[in-house]
């Protein structure tokens, strides 16, 4: 798959969360950058989009929810965060996303990695989410190189944090998810560091979907099991710059 062209004398970056089956914006940005940073060593944030995200059924939009040990541990990253021990978990979830997807037309191709990563990676949900990621990436043809920021340690907050792991890794050009940007614009740190600031835009495409009319904004398994090889061109496609 092609990838952006490289301009020796910049580099690009992205530095989101490892989030819980990402939707597919996720993916596009990673696509977009020469490095993506996985910010895991931020507070863990109970019932957000780092522990769930939803699928489609016949029965409409629902969530899976990964289980975590969070009481009296309200200080925890999403690298510490632990899963719950449970027996529901990953069976309980498997059994939803197997019943609901396996009449997908790539279901056989892909679901079997999914399960495995979920049976392997049953600790952290950090651990969980990149690995995850980092496969869902492989499948789309995304080669985007990744770090984590609990492997590159700074003591900053917010906008003067992230400027901080830029300039840790040789980073002179900075994209940013546009959720971010009312606290960016308020901060004059990448000004100050040069590092250039833009944000991300997506539009989201409409590809062969199950279960009714379209609906947008699922988790990035949606994609991959119902147009296969052809999910990463559908997936760029939503590219606008």
């Amino acid at each position: 798959m092609m990838q952006p062209a490289v301009n020796p004398a910049r580099k690009s970056a992205a530095i989101m969360q490892p989030t819980f089956l990402p939707w597919i914006g996720y993916f596009g940005l990673m696509a977009s950058v020469d490095l993506f940073v996985f910010l895991d060593d931020v507070q863990f944030d109970k019932r957000s989009w780092q522990q769930r995200n939803r699928i489609k059924t016949p029965n409409g939009v629902i969530w899976l929810t990964v289980p975590v040990l969070t009481k009296g541990r309200r200080e925890q990253t999403i690298a510490e965060a632990e899963i719950q021990p449970d027996a529901k978990f990953p069976d309980a979830m498997w059994r939803t996303i197997e019943m609901n997807f396996a009449r997908a037309p790539f279901a056989a191709r892909y679901l079997p990695a999914l399960h495995d990563i979920m049976q392997t990676h049953r600790d952290r949900i950090g651990e969980l989410n990149i690995a995850i990621i980092e496969w869902m990436a492989g499948e789309f043809g995304i080669t985007t190189p990744t770090v984590r920021a609990s492997q590159t340690p700074v003591g900053s907050a917010k906008a003067d944090r992230l400027v901080d792991l830029c300039q840790a890794h040789g980073v002179t050009d900075y994209l940013s998810p546009p959720g971010s940007k009312a606290y960016l614009d308020a901060s004059d740190a990448f000004e100050k560091a040069g590092i250039s600031l833009d944000y991300f835009t997506y539009a989201h495409p409409e590809y062969a979907q199950q279960h009714g009319p379209f609906e947008p904004y699922m988790c990035a398994l949606d994609l991959l099991v119902n147009e296969g090889p052809k999910a990463g061109d559908i997936l760029r496609s939503g590219l606008t710059a």
